[in-house]
């Protein structure tokens, strides 16, 4: 999985799989949970590419790692149906297209919505989503200097360690500081209360919330939510599912109206993305089957040919 599905690839076919949904040639269903307990959720994500193209679903248990508290794992399948006979032709692994095409969407934002001179970047979190964010962002942005923050301050150091050679990677210092001279920043955490606060953030700086998938657990807090341009993936998704919107919803702090456009009008350029050099602007990644279903359709026929 990790030497097919190719970042380069998955942020074209994920850029097109948003542009699609928002011109509603795909179809999916909001994602279904069954809660099985504290930390255990089991999710299902039915959708189709289109009419005439694959169809599928990602079936994907979301469990607390007991001996990493703090931690969850995505593991599940997906599976893929073509569209001329309706057989099921391919099973894939749902936790490493989610870890990719995750960072693929981050990209898709980041490269339409941070200004073209972004030079810092700041990743939070130091779990799977910080390394597949590590090889997609750099593909959208010259940063001259990536810092890596953590709660646990030894994985951060560590994380950074394994980059040194690569990537101008150092582990963060002072969080407040990091921010306030962070052009991009990704939220990529299982966090259940805000570690990013608004009112840390410098103008013109881009910010990914993407640890949260659903209601409760919020990364960032409601002052970032209103202080900026807030593009999501899906409206309705978000409606229904982006917890840092709802929180601050539900604090009267902002209205539905706040959410200023889905990602794909940006791509398509039927509404505007950022609109000057000094506007926060917040992409709120929720995740969606179309997303998971056109990385697979890729991989598939990748390998096939």
């Amino acid at each position: 999985m990790r030497a097919s599905l190719d970042y380069p690839g998955c942020i074209n076919v994920v850029r097109e799989a948003m542009i699609a949904l928002s011109q509603g040639r795909t179809r999916q269903l909001l994602r279904t949970m069954i809660h099985m307990g504290e930390g255990r959720t089991f999710a299902q994500m039915p959708g189709s590419l289109g009419d005439d193209d694959m169809f599928g679903a990602k079936m994907i248990s979301v469990f607390a790692d007991p001996a990493s508290p703090g931690t969850r794992r995505h593991q599940g399948v997906i599976v893929m149906f073509e569209p001329t006979e309706g057989r099921p032709v391919a099973i894939v692994d749902a936790e490493e297209v989610t870890h990719i095409r995750t960072a693929a969407a981050t990209a898709v934002a980041t490269e339409a919505l941070a200004r073209t001179d972004a030079a810092n970047l700041l990743i939070m979190g130091t779990g799977g989503q910080a390394h597949t964010h590590l090889a997609a962002l750099p593909l959208v942005r010259d940063f001259k200097r990536i810092a890596i923050w953590g709660r646990d301050g030894g994985k951060a150091r560590s994380l950074a360690e394994q980059y040194q050679d690569r990537l101008p990677v150092e582990p963060a210092g002072a969080i407040a500081d990091e921010v306030g001279r962070a052009d991009v920043i990704c939220t990529l955490t299982s966090s259940r209360e805000p570690i990013l606060a608004g009112e840390w953030l410098k103008p013109g700086c881009h910010v990914n919330i993407v640890g949260s998938s659903g209601p409760g657990p919020v990364e960032v807090d409601s002052a970032l939510v209103a202080r900026t341009r807030f593009i999501v993936d899906s409206r309705a998704s978000a409606l229904d599912a982006a917890a840092e919107f709802l929180v601050a919803k539900a604090e009267g702090i902002v209205s539905d109206q706040h959410i200023a456009a889905e990602i794909g009008e940006v791509l398509q350029g039927s509404m505007p993305g950022r609109q000057s050099a000094e506007q926060i602007t917040a992409y709120k990644s929720l995740g969606h089957a179309v997303q998971d279903l056109a990385a697979a359709a890729h991989l598939y026929r990748s390998t096939k040919s």
